[in-house]
């Protein structure tokens, strides 16, 4: 299993709308809305890193209002 977190700018006034869309995807696990240079972080799961592109490129990247995201790899040190 793989693990990322997604950082999230949306447009202006948006980020409610792209929480509460993303929260509905498959493989989101949790979406917090925050402060800062990020409105939205969504922590996401998958089975494979291909699986997990697939997630952001596919799902996340395509809902309505979603400027820019940086997605974050966990790693287990």
């Amino acid at each position: 299993m793989v693990q990322a977190y997604i950082l999230i700018q949306t447009e202006v006034g948006r980020a409610r709308d792209v929480a509460l869309a993303i929260k509905q995807l498959d493989g989101v696990v949790h979406v917090d809305s925050v402060t800062g240079p990020y409105d939205v972080v969504v922590l996401t799961q998958a089975n494979t890193v291909d699986e997990l592109g697939k997630l952001v490129v596919s799902k996340v990247q395509q809902v309505s209002g979603i400027t820019r995201t940086l997605t974050c790899s966990v790693v287990h040190l």
